[in-house]
């Protein structure tokens, strides 16, 4: 198979599934947009040395990167004489959806990204711990205070919604 068409078959399948995820990191739909074309523009480049087993957590890894790497620039910002229509995200905004997508725009970068690594991706704490760098130890705390701060941020539940 053609390096192309077999990175065309990649795209295809998991192109959905990395939006979802840069949706959650970044909380913005037009920035998971921009931090997805950067991911597999990388891949793409290096697409051949990748092992195809290996390819989902070499493209987190790319994800992962540009989101805190684009955290820690500035001057990303630009004055517009108004305000853009917003895009809506896909799906329904029901409430809960919205508070949930507030509470973790008040979480740190790096706790958003524990966050969504280990309950949106369902990574296990060694993986998330590996993709950033960091001790287990580190990720258990740092995920546990990030559910911490989106319990405090969050209406419970009533029991309708159970």
């Amino acid at each position: 198979m053609s390096r192309d068409l077999d990175f065309s078959e990649y795209f295809a399948a998991r192109v959905q599934r990395f939006r979802r995820v840069a949706f959650a990191l970044c909380g913005d739909w037009h920035g998971a947009e921009d931090l997805v074309q950067a991911m597999f523009v990388q891949l793409y480049r290096r697409w051949r040395r990748v092992r195809p087993d290996t390819a989902d957590a070499y493209a987190r890894r790319i994800l992962l990167n540009l989101f805190l790497a684009g955290r820690r620039k500035s001057g990303r910002e630009y004055v517009t004489p108004s305000v853009p229509e917003a895009e809506s995200p896909p799906g329904r905004d029901t409430p809960l959806r919205l508070d949930v997508e507030r509470a973790l725009a008040g979480l740190t970068p790096r706790q958003r990204a524990m966050v969504v690594l280990r309950f949106l991706e369902d990574l296990p704490v060694t993986e998330v711990a590996a993709l950033l760098g960091v001790a287990e130890g580190t990720v258990k705390s740092q995920t546990a205070r990030g559910v911490e701060a989106l319990r405090a941020a969050l209406p419970a539940p009533t029991a309708e919604e159970w």
